[in-house]
């Protein structure tokens, strides 16, 4: 069943944060793998997941920094993940099938921002392998895990970038064209709105449903490859290697904490207004109005990100890039 692209309305805002858009809801016996769930909104999604009585699966490259950062919380496991490797992913993804268990929910947080040109082993640009190609390796190994659930959940988080760049699968890394690591980072964003786009129509039928969020503009470690002249532009600075706010009144309206930048994660993971619902992008905890894709404003989903001939697609070209058998999600 298809869901119409536009906002319910939920009630919900900019302002809400992850405690409120969780509304109370009881998790235990639920599980979750949060890829990057040790670090800025990946944590906050794991403390308001694990405090509800979710079983969380931290996937992480630094496997001391997570538990340590998770140390105080109930429930949480840590494996070790690098989403631009794909034999990590696969030992990730079998150490968890081995404990037999359900995925209720899948949070694909993890991911890397205007990166100087850099590819991974296989020769991938490296925005490209591991906010997209990473996360669909992990998923479509995943998939009898999420199956067993039969209410499983998949989100992935895009960003309001993907009005940067459209998805070229004619050359996605960067052979023939020339670099630009924000029309990159663009791509890998509509990349992952068009992966929860197309995993939804392939997951249905198993009682898997996948969303794509924007969580907002959040100052993150994500931002750490952006120049001084780049953050300066958004009122902040960067001093000894750490990203401050000098004034904050200079701060624009637009920027969110990271309680409220979690908040669409958790509203998509287990909100009962999605129920029956997916395939769509989504924005301040509802799903999103399409724009033109000229649109100027800095809200709103491009229709390009949500193009379910783009979708299949973009899905076609990541089974051949990562060597996934179409079987793996039959």
């Amino acid at each position: 069943m298809m869901t119409e692209q536009r906002p319910l309305p939920s009630g919900f805002g900019p302002r809400t944060t992850a405690e409120q858009a969780l509304a109370g809801r009881d998790l235990r016996g639920k599980v979750a793998i949060v890829t990057g769930g040790h670090a800025g909104l990946g944590l906050e999604t794991t403390r308001v997941l694990s405090n509800a009585g979710s079983t969380v699966v931290i996937g992480s490259r630094d496997t001391k920094k997570a538990q340590l950062a998770v140390a105080a919380m109930k429930n949480v496991e840590v494996g070790r993940l690098d989403l631009a490797s794909p034999d990590s992913i696969d030992r990730f993804a079998e150490e968890f099938l081995s404990s037999k268990r359900a995925l209720d929910l899948l949070i694909n947080n993890a991911g890397i921002m205007a990166t100087p040109l850099m590819r991974d082993e296989r020769g991938y640009e490296l925005q490209f392998a591991t906010n997209h190609l990473g996360h669909f390796q992990l998923a479509t190994r995943l998939w009898e895990a999420l199956k067993k659930s039969r209410d499983a959940r998949v989100v992935v988080l895009s960003s309001r970038a993907h009005a940067w760049g459209e998805v070229d699968v004619n050359d996605p890394n960067f052979d023939k064209r020339p670099y630009d690591k924000w029309v990159a980072y663009g791509q890998s964003k509509s990349a992952n709105s068009l992966f929860a786009v197309e995993l939804d129509q392939r997951g249905q039928q198993h009682g898997i449903r996948a969303f794509a969020v924007h969580p907002g503009v959040i100052l993150t470690d994500l931002s750490k490859y952006m120049t001084d002249e780049e953050l300066s532009a958004y009122g902040v600075r960067r001093a000894n290697g750490v990203i401050t706010i000098p004034d904050a009144s200079k701060v624009p309206e637009r920027f969110k904490t990271v309680e409220e930048g979690a908040a669409t994660t958790i509203w998509a993971a287990v909100s009962p207004q999605l129920n029956g619902k997916g395939g769509v992008y989504c924005e301040d905890c509802d799903i999103a109005p399409i724009v033109p894709a000229d649109s100027k404003l800095n809200s709103g989903v491009r229709p390009w990100a949500v193009d379910k001939a783009a979708a299949e697609a973009l899905w076609v070209l990541s089974e051949k890039l990562t060597s996934v058998s179409a079987k793996a999600t039959a």
